[in-house]
């Protein structure tokens, strides 16, 4: 399944939430609601956006780093000295200015191939986490529609109760009329009110079950909880054309959860390969210009200059070679090895719980399905049974307590029906979770 639910989703978005009064919502609107305003999937697409902003900047660390440094100074000195043939020099307001400034480069060459590592930890960060906004968004997509559909759901079997109902004023009327004709027995009579006044309370316990639904959907969505609305859809269609081959088929190129899990491999691995890489030298390339100048009023020492100024070029390499560290390299490269492989159990793992779940997902389908043709069946019978009773009941053929038998066989088996449908759809909707089809 194959849905575009946010391009069809923002069509008639602003008629949505143009006005207060009670609007009509589709699945694709709820949909797109939920991709602008869900906390969940604002937070994750946060997370994302960090790992976006260092992959821009990634390329500059191959760059060389610059860094200047100036400082100017005024000096105001008193001076005495005694030299060694015991003559004394001594002037005070000795004034003085030096300027010093600075350009230091430095490039590294070589670190055993560390910054290459480190740019594609980078770039795997930014792939990771945009993996990770994909499964909230499977996840968030998964939960409206469940949500939307129990909403239907709801509201199917507010139509089966007021069905019913009408039914049951039909048995009042009928009830009323052979008692008032003296053909009748009051305990029929009564048995049919008590009937009629239960389903008005199932009608209203209903209705605050499908306020509750909408709540939580409104929730989901991040809509005032109080904003009503009714669902555009009246039935539950599904898709009863799955296959479990071609469900399983190609899952681990589609699943975001073995996606996260086959990221967290690569990530450990370079992790591995950057702590190899602490075994080998670092050349770096130095270079700088210096500018210094220092400006004396006056001296006491006659061979010290009043002026002085020194600037010029300086460049070399440097190499850091590590010889011992107390193990350290060692013991961090077999941590690394350690998370390296567990990482790789863990996709093996959810690889395997994957396919359970998919396994099971499927069952349920599959079984929903079935008992779904069934109960389809069965509700042609039960109605035909009931217009029978009906006619017999209105004949004198058939007791009171047949006819009651033969309608509460219709609202059981409209529940089952509802239900059957409803429990086929949210398999469908759990196997597109677990494949991570349900956008694209």
């Amino acid at each position: 399944m194959k849905l575009k639910y946010l391009l069809a989703g923002l069509v008639g978005l602003g008629s949505l939430q143009a006005n207060a009064q009670v609007k009509q919502l589709t699945l694709n609107e709820a949909i797109a609601l939920s991709l602008q305003n869900n906390y969940d999937i604002q937070l994750s697409r946060n997370d994302s956006l960090a790992a976006v902003l260092d992959k821009a900047y990634v390329l500059y660390s191959f760059m060389p780093r610059l860094s200047g440094a100036a400082t100017t100074l005024w000096n105001k000195n008193n001076q005495k000295q005694v030299l060694a043939d015991g003559s004394k020099r001594e002037r005070d307001d000795i004034r003085s200015h030096t300027t010093n400034a600075a350009v230091n480069l430095e490039w590294t060459l070589f670190d055993g191939m560390r910054m290459f590592i480190a740019r594609n930890r980078v770039y795997e960060f930014a792939e990771l986490g945009a993996l990770q906004v994909k499964a909230q968004v499977v996840n968030t997509v998964a939960d409206v529609m469940r949500l939307y559909y129990d909403v239907v759901r709801q509201q199917q079997q507010l139509q089966a109760i007021e069905e019913q109902m009408r039914l049951s004023e039909e048995r009042l009327r009928l009830a009323q009329y052979k008692f008032d004709i003296g053909t009748g027995a009051k305990p029929d009579l009564l048995q049919a009110q008590i009937d009629l006044n239960g389903q008005k309370a199932a009608h209203l316990a209903q209705q605050t079950s499908i306020n509750n639904a909408k709540e939580q959907l409104n929730q989901l969505v991040v809509q005032p909880v109080q904003s009503d609305f009714v669902v555009a859809d009246t039935t539950i269609e599904f898709n009863p054309s799955l296959n479990l081959d071609a469900v399983r088929t190609g899952v681990a190129a589609t699943s975001p959860e073995l996606q996260i899990a086959q990221k967290n491999i690569e990530l450990a691995n370079l992790d591995l390969r950057l702590r190899r890489a602490e075994r080998f030298p670092v050349l770096n390339f130095n270079s700088g210009y210096n500018f210094n100048r220092a400006d004396n009023k006056t001296v006491i020492n006659p061979f010290q200059p009043l002026f002085n100024r020194n600037n010029g070029l300086n460049y070399g390499l440097t190499a850091a070679i590590p010889i011992f560290n107390g193990y350290t390299t060692r013991r961090q490269i077999r941590a690394a090895e350690i998370v390296a492989e567990t990482q790789r159990i863990t996709y093996e793992r959810s690889a395997s719980l994957l396919q359970t779940n998919i396994i099971n997902a499927f069952r349920n389908y599959d079984l929903y399905k079935r008992s779904l043709a069934l109960e389809e069946e069965n509700m042609v019978l039960v109605r035909e049974n009931l217009f029978i009773a009906r006619e017999r009941y209105r004949l004198g053929i058939t007791t009171f307590i047949e006819l009651r038998e033969a309608q509460q066989s219709l609202s059981d088996a409209a529940f089952r029906l509802i239900q059957a449908r409803f429990n086929t759809k949210v398999s469908e909707i759990e196997l597109m979770r677990l494949r991570g089809e349900l956008i694209r």
